[in-house]
C-alpha cells in the first residue's frame, strides 16, 4: 500500500463530507442537535456520536463489501486480473457523477422524522444512530465516491480496514469543526455552509475531471495497453 493510495482514501472521504447532499445533512442534523441539548458540552458530546456513527457505518459497509469480495477465491482472482481494466470505465463514471451529468437529483433518506425526534428527547447515543442512519442515505455523489472509489481503491489495496477507516475519518473532520462551531460560535454556521458551497464547487469540477481524465489514463494503458512511457 501507497502514501497515494492513503491520501486518495482521506481525500475520498473529505469529498463526500463536503458534497452538498452530506453536507446539508450534516450541518442540519448538528444544528438540530444543538438546539435540543442547550450546553456546549451537551452539543460537542452528540456532535462527536453523530459524526462516529458516520464513521462507524463507512467502516463497517466497507470493510463487509471489501472483505466479501476479497474472501471468495473466484472473484478474487478475477479482480486481480481485471480490476485496472475494469477501474478505467468506473473513474470515468465517477467523474461524470461529480461533474453532474449524470444522476442528479436522485437520493435516499433512511433517518425519518421519528428517528430525529428520538434523538432531540433521548439521550445522547441516539446521535450515533442519527450518523449511522444519515450516512447510510446515500446521494449520487456519496455512493460514488463510496462504492466506485473507495471499494475498488481498497481491494486494488487489499485493504479491508485500514482505507475504510481513513475514509471515514475524511468524513469526520469538517463534521467535527461544525459540532464546534454549532457549540461555540453559531453566528459563524452560515457564513462557514456559504464559503464551503462555493468551494466545494469548484473542488467538485476539478476532482470530477481530474477523475475522468485517470480513467481515460486507465482505459488506455490496460485496455488498449498504449504504453506512454517507457
Amino acid at each position: 500500500m501507497t502514501w497515494i493510495m492513503i491520501g486518495s482514501a482521506i481525500w475520498l472521504g473529505l469529498l463526500t463530507a463536503i458534497s452538498p447532499c452530506p453536507l446539508a445533512t450534516n450541518i442540519a442534523a448538528i444544528s438540530f442537535i444543538g438546539r435540543q441539548v442547550g450546553n456546549r458540552k451537551g452539543v460537542l458530546l452528540s456532535g462527536l456520536l453523530y459524526t462516529l456513527g458516520r464513521t462507524l457505518a463507512y467502516v463497517a459497509l466497507g470493510f463487509l463489501i471489501t472483505a466479501g469480495l476479497m474472501a471468495t477465491a473466484e472473484v478474487s482472482r478475477f479482480l486481480q486480473k481485471y480490476l485496472n481494466e475494469i477501474l478505467g470505465p468506473v473513474l470515468i463514471l465517477l467523474g461524470m457523477v461529480l461533474l453532474g451529468w449524470i444522476g442528479a437529483g436522485l437520493s435516499m433518506n433512511l433517518a425519518g422524522e421519528g428517528v430525529q425526534k428520538k434523538v432531540a428527547s433521548g439521550s445522547a447515543l441516539w446521535s450515533v444512530l442519527l450518523g449511522i442512519l444519515f450516512a447510510l442515505s446515500f446521494c449520487p455523489v456519496s455512493a460514488g465516491l463510496f462504492f466506485a472509489g473507495l471499494i475498488p481503491l481498497s481491494i486494488k489495496a487489499e485493504s479491508r480496514l485500514l482505507l475504510p477507516v481513513l475514509y471515514g475519518v475524511g468524513t469526520a473532520v469538517p463534521v467535527i469543526c461544525f459540532a464546534f462551531l454549532v457549540a461555540f460560535s453559531t453566528e459563524y454556521v452560515g457564513k462557514v455552509f456559504n464559503r464551503l458551497t462555493q468551494v466545494e464547487k469548484w473542488v467538485r469540477i476539478i476532482a470530477g475531471v481530474l477523475f475522468i481524465l485517470a480513467g481515460i489514463y486507465y482505459c488506455l494503458t490496460h485496455v488498449y495497453e498504449i504504453r506512454f512511457f517507457g
